[in-house]
């Protein structure tokens, strides 16, 4: 007897959650968005946002926090409500790079539940057109036969751009120069008027330049070719399979947001990335959808949270830790 009292006390206390569950959602969902507007995370999570709007009936609201790098508006949704109504869609940076380069107020690994990896975007190598490399290996052959001489631009220290550079620097034992800006925008502009030599950056930024001949491609960092940029080579297929370089967003929940809560979200979620509309809007950025399941998620995290640390120890890159 006193057994099945406490089963049915159990179930008393389960039973809110299942039914908010089944209704949910059952207001708006503000959506976080670590960037301003604009850029690769923001249009990812308005046109994923959009649809997901559409399939529950609820408005998927669009809250843009940036600042630090992504590290404040994930820092916010760390600390909001666990019921499901806010959550963000954050970047590599925040959650896998930043933790290691600077003291953040929250934990990845506990105080965010993950709901699903939400797409990838390779990082593209490109130079500025009076560099005499045409491919990876020339570009290699020109920074041996110079070093110290070549620069290499980031978004900011700690970026993933800068880590890229590192990255290269490590598996190809060459001596190039990091020089830092504010964002990807000055640093591009600094490459068109040939201030410095070349950088790692989200292809979507560097692709109009690209198109226009401005910029010269060298490689993208995805397993694959992009479909935006076909005649590009990979990384890989320059003979540097480890120089595998992509930033990915994903969605994430605050720590303790019940499993159905998440389990609701995942299936919204994943439901908008399978439309056809939502992938192709997405591939016309150089994204590619993944939607895999949180634990899955809560996994890849971890594992590039540790490759990303590795390259700051092994690169000896200064933090703010």
């Amino acid at each position: 007897m006193k057994n099945r009292r406490k089963l049915l006390l159990a179930f008393l206390l389960l039973f809110p959650t299942l039914a908010s569950a089944q209704n949910f959602p059952a207001k708006p969902i503000k959506l976080i968005v670590p960037f301003p507007a604009g850029g690769p995370n923001d249009i990812i999570a308005r046109v994923i946002g959009q649809r997901m709007s559409e399939l529950s009936g609820q408005p998927v609201l669009i809250d843009n926090r940036g600042g630090q790098g992504g590290v404040l508006g994930t820092d916010a949704v760390s600390k909001a409500p666990p019921d499901g109504y806010t959550i963000a869609i954050s970047s590599a940076g925040a959650l896998a790079i930043s933790p290691s380069m600077e003291r953040v107020a929250y934990d990845t690994s506990s105080d965010l539940t993950p709901i699903t990896l939400v797409a990838t975007v390779p990082e593209m190598l490109v130079v500025a057109t009076n560099v005499e490399a045409k491919n990876v290996s020339e570009l290699i052959a020109l920074a041996k036969a110079q070093p110290g001489k070549l620069n290499f631009a980031s978004s900011g220290p700690g970026s993933l751009p800068h880590l890229a550079g590192e990255l290269f620097k490590l598996t190809a034992k060459i001596d190039i120069v990091h020089v830092p800006y504010r964002g990807a925008a000055p640093a591009v502009n600094d490459l068109l008027g040939q201030q410095v030599q070349m950088t790692f950056l989200d292809l979507p930024v560097l692709l109009p330049q690209v198109k226009a001949g401005a910029l010269r491609p060298i490689a993208v960092g995805s397993p694959e070719r992009s479909s935006t940029a076909p005649d590009v080579p990979t990384t890989a297929e320059a003979g540097f399979p480890d120089l595998r370089i992509e930033n990915w967003y994903g969605m994430v929940a605050p720590k303790g947001t019940p499993k159905e809560i998440v389990t609701a979200l995942h299936g919204l979620a994943t439901k908008a990335m399978a439309d056809p509309a939502v992938k192709e809007k997405l591939a016309q950025q150089g994204a590619t959808l993944i939607g895999d399941e949180p634990e899955h998620f809560r996994s890849f995290i971890a594992d590039e949270t540790r490759k990303w640390a590795k390259v700051i120890k092994d690169a000896g890159v200064e933090t703010a830790k």
